[in-house]
């Protein structure tokens, strides 16, 4: 404790070498840490490096344990090391570099402790740390690296810190700072030592290029260290304290793998006797005067005698001297001097053959030099050659994770569209399943009103058989009458008989008779007239009780039935309305989704048409003007929501449909027109949320007005026209007018090229003889069958186009089906055109050959183009036709047809060719041999020219189907349907 106090003290002087030996542990440094921990570390900047250069001792040469004992205390030397980093005079920076030597000291002996504190080992110990493997030894290489890194950089700060005009090695401030590098030097001596040979044997076993950032960082590490060892050496300080080694002039060459012979492990020596600076004062240069002096007398006196260094002047000595004595002297000295000569012969052979030695060591060095640098080269040639391949390959990886990313962002959309599906698709059933309840309460409540209904029926049947039965009665009375007036007729003819009976006297006894007779009949009908008064009665009495009773059950189910309707209507108005109520939120949160999704960045990625984006708008004006109606019919009559349903889910639907279709359209718009449609959906959106909260609330559902929806989709639907592609500069309506008469020009044009190739085989009948003839009948009759086939293909197209517009228009006419199908119908006339065009080209070019102007490969070509022409043309009709028609098997069997002319064509075409190229074959019977030659060079010539003008050709060919395929795709408006 004494010690350790004595040494870590706040004067400005070096520790003193006896304190720092009797600090040393026997067995730990708990003793050590005891006492620390009760100083002013954080404090005195002066005593924190006092600390730091005791411990750095202790961990050298200290016990094994002392590495163990102060592993806990790493975190508070890096916070001693970040506090005093914040003090950038005097020893704060110092404190700093040297805490964090320390701690990077622990952490490499804590990683390998196979090596001792004072980094003494022997090669074979070396071998067994890395355990014989290259990745053992290459991550140990840098962590030595990272050691030694740490070591220099003390060792620079240190000197950066002192003033070196000055003797400040001799000052007891420049011996406080240099004294902790006595460690230093003997760790850096270690280490390099280590690297030098951890190089060589990485170099071993892996290649060059791997161990080149080993080989740049050891190469600046050397530089410092060889930097700081010279230094060092000259400061009079460290020459009675430590040896210190110099390293080689050049480092050494690890791509070489005997290089590692020419190695000498730097050796740091410690006199034995050295002690502190403390105890022994430095020796003063004029005792180092007359030590020289006094050493040099020594040797004159051996040489010459000691009388001369007794007294010089005296001669007389020398005067009384035999001659003997100095004939001796003389040849001892020429003897000496004919031993120095030889010596110095011999020295100068040994110098000579050094130097010649020298001279082949250099040659071979220079070679070794030229052959490394070839290496070098070669090595960049490789490195240039691998860093573009790795260029490439990282070029290529890019690609593929941008690929990847596509792909999992495309997934994830889909995923994301399919959740989308399913919630929407659950929501629908949900409200299906609800409409269905609602249903079934309905045709409950019809049904109880239809048995109300049927009671009452029944009522009304019983008060008809009443009537009837009243009816009858009546009938019985008009029975009753006509019996009256027979018995009044009857007493008429009483009376006639009477007066009769009065004139006639003769037949008095036949009168009576019959007057007997009479009255008879008379009181029997008198009865029978009766009889029906009292029936009579009891009916008229019995139908009246029945009308009385039928009365009061009329009034008492009739008001039994108005109030059980008055309930029922109630009821059923309410679970109406809660079903609108129901409905209506499910519409409201279909289009909030859409207006999230609108700002949702997953659906930047979509995109879409104006035309599908029309369309959509279209359907939803058309259901807005449906649901104004629904709307109207349910404020008129409460039962009607029956139709104002359905209504609410489709315009839900297609107003949400329409906001995202409207959004994909505007990622594929100019700026200015698609923040206008992208505000206006938003728009469209909130109108029609708010339209359906106030179908909600039962104080505003008679206020809801959704006009304001149909005005946004009104200028949706602008703002989709101004987006439109501009195709064809036709209206819609026009556009079945345009097809028929593009049909009828170009069958027109087929019939008028039919008849120009008649017209110029006639000539050439007339005109041409021998080949010539021959070959102009085979062209313009494989011309003429290729415009009967084309005539046919064109025919069968209109038929096929006739029969698809009319089973596709339905109720619509023609017209309205092509302007409805706009971009087929573009196609159809697109394709009818070219058709027309190609056959009045291939005339052209077949009366220029006929005529000897033009060429056989033109007419090949406008064969091949016509034939193209008319494939678009089957492709464009038939894009729309069943696949069981007749007229598309007639239209696939013309289409084959034109191919089969088009073949005839190019091979009369090439036969024609191979024929007139006989006839015209050179005759080289009159030809020289110099002749010959001179034609085989034009015919090179030539043929190089051709290939060249080939080439040219391929690429304006090129150049122009990339410039066709642009702007048929503007005019298609392909890039909007993207």
């Amino acid at each position: 404790t004494v010690s350790i106090n004595k040494a870590i003290n706040a004067q400005e002087v070096a520790v003193k070498e006896k304190h720092a030996r009797n600090i040393l542990p026997k067995k730990g440094a708990q003793t050590f840490w005891s006492v620390v921990n009760r100083l002013p570390l954080s404090g005195n900047a002066v005593l924190c490096w006092k600390f730091c250069h005791v411990f750095h001792k202790l961990l050298r040469d200290g016990h094994s344990n002392v590495l163990k004992d102060s592993v806990r205390y790493k975190n508070e030397l890096s916070d001693m090391s970040r506090m005093w980093g914040h003090l950038s005079e005097g020893y704060g920076q110092l404190c700093s570099i040297y805490l964090k030597l320390l701690r990077t000291k622990m952490e490499f002996h804590t990683k390998n402790p196979r090596f001792p504190g004072n980094l003494q080992m022997s090669d074979r110990q070396l071998d067994e740390a890395g355990e014989n493997d290259v990745n053992n030894f290459f991550q140990l290489t840098v962590e030595m690296f990272d050691y030694l890194e740490c070591e220099l950089n003390l060792f620079q700060t240190v000197f950066s810190s002192l003033d070196m005009s000055r003797s400040v090695s001799v000052t007891a401030a420049g011996q406080c700072r240099l004294a902790p590098l006595i460690q230093v030097i003997l760790d850096c001596s270690h280490l390099y030592d280590y690297t030098v040979k951890l190089l060589f044997k990485l170099h071993s076993c892996l290649p060059a290029d791997t161990l080149q950032g080993h080989r740049d960082r050891f190469l600046e590490q050397f530089r410092k260290l060889k930097d700081l060892f010279y230094r060092s050496s000259n400061l009079q300080y460290f020459k009675r304290l430590i040896q210190i080694p110099q390293l080689p002039e050049n480092p050494p060459n690890f791509l070489r793998a005997s290089a590692l012979s020419e190695h000498i492990s730097p050796v740091v020596v410690i006199p034995a006797e050295a002690s502190s600076p403390d105890s022994e004062p430095i020796t003063d240069l004029v005792e180092m005067d007359t030590a020289s002096q006094s050493l040099f007398d020594n040797k004159f006196d051996d040489i010459f005698g000691s009388s001369f260094s007794s007294d010089p002047f005296n001669f007389n000595s020398q005067n009384g001297m035999n001659k003997d004595d100095k004939d001796r002297l003389i040849e001892q000295l020429y003897g000496e001097i004919a031993a120095l000569k030889e010596e110095l012969e011999n020295f100068k052979a040994e110098s000579a053959r050094g130097a010649v030695q020298l001279r082949g060591r250099a040659s071979e060095l220079e070679a070794e030099l030229a052959e490394q640098r070839h290496l070098k080269q070669q090595a960049q040639d490789e490195s240039e050659f691998l860093r573009a391949e790795l260029e490439e390959l990282k070029k290529q990886r890019e690609d593929t994770e941008k690929a990847q990313r596509s792909l999992t962002e495309i997934e994830r959309r889909a995923q994301a569209n399919e959740q989308r599906y399913s919630k929407l698709k659950e929501k629908y059933s949900e409200l299906v399943q609800n409409h269905a309840d609602l249903l079934r309460k309905n045709a409950e409540v019809t049904k109880q009103v239809t048995a109300a209904r049927q009671a009452q029926g029944d009522v009304e049947r019983e008060k008809k058989e009443l009537e009837d039965s009243f009816q009858r009665s009546q009938e019985q009375a008009e029975v009753l009458d006509t019996l009256k007036r027979e018995l009044a007729a009857s007493r008429q003819e009483l009376q006639v008989l009477q007066g009769t009976l009065e004139s006639s006297t003769q037949a008095g006894a036949e009168q009576s008779t019959r007057i007997a007779g009479l009255e008879q009949e008379r009181d029997s009908l008198s009865r029978a007239a009766e009889q029906p008064g009292e029936e009579m009665a009891a009916v008229r009495a019995e139908l009246q009780q029945l009308r009385d009773t039928l009365s009061r059950e009329q009034e008492s189910s009739k008001m039994e039935l108005e109030t059980g309707e008055r309930a029922l209507q109630r009821r059923l108005a309410e679970e109406q309305f809660a079903l609108l109520q129901g409905t209506a939120r499910e519409a409201e949160r279909m289009v909030q989704d859409a207006l999230g999704r609108l700002e949702d960045p997953a659906h930047i990625g979509c995109t879409g048409s104006a035309d599908c984006l029309l369309s959509r708008t279209l359907a939803a004006s058309e259901c807005v003007e449906r649901l104004r109606d629904a709307h109207s019919k349910y404020l008129s009559n409460r039962a009607a929501v029956g139709s104002l349903l359905p209504c609410l889910a489709l315009f839900a639907h297609l107003v949400s449909d329409t906001l995202l279709q409207g959004s994909a359209t505007s990622h594929m718009a100019p700026m200015e027109p698609a923040d206008r449609l992208l505000e206006m959906c938003k728009q469209c959106g909130s109108e029609a949320v708010s339209y359906l909260s106030a179908l909600q609330d039962p104080g505003t559902v008679e206020g809801a007005d959704c006009s304001l929806v149909t005005t946004c989709l009104g200028r949706i639907s602008a703002i989709g026209e101004e987006l439109r592609p501009r195709g064809l500069d036709v209206k819609q309506e026009e556009l079945g007018d345009l097809v028929d008469k593009e049909m009828a020009a170009t069958a027109a044009a087929i019939e008028t090229a039919a008849a120009r190739i008649e017209e110029m085989l006639s000539k050439a009948r007339a005109g041409d003889t021998g080949v010539k003839l021959e070959v102009n009948e085979r062209i313009l009759g494989s011309c003429t069958g290729l415009m009967q086939a084309i005539h046919v293909l064109v025919l069968a197209s209109k038929d096929l186009q006739r029969e698809i517009v009319e089973s596709g228009r339905g109720v619509a006419s023609p017209k309205e089906f092509y302007a409805k199908n706009s971009r087929w119908t573009e196609g159809l006339i697109s394709a009818s055109k070219a058709v027309g065009w190609g056959a009045t080209v291939m005339v052209d070019a077949a009366d220029l050959v006929v005529q000897g102007k033009g060429t056989f490969e033109e007419l090949m070509v406008c064969s091949r183009e016509i034939a193209a022409s008319t494939a678009q043309l089957v492709a464009a009709s038939k894009v729309k036709a069943d696949k069981d028609s007749a007229n598309l098997c007639k239209l696939q069997q013309a289409s084959r047809g034109v191919n089969q002319a088009t073949a005839g064509v190019v091979a009369s075409t090439k036969a024609g060719k191979s024929q007139v190229e006989e006839k015209d074959s050179m005759d080289f019977s009159s030809m020289t041999l110099t002749q010959i030659k001179r034609q085989e060079m034009d015919s090179q010539v030539r043929v190089l020219e051709l290939e060249n003008q080939l080439q040219k050709e391929r690429q304006k060919l090129g150049e122009l189907r990339k410039k066709h395929y642009e702007l048929a795709g503007v005019a298609e408006g392909w890039e909007e349907d993207g």
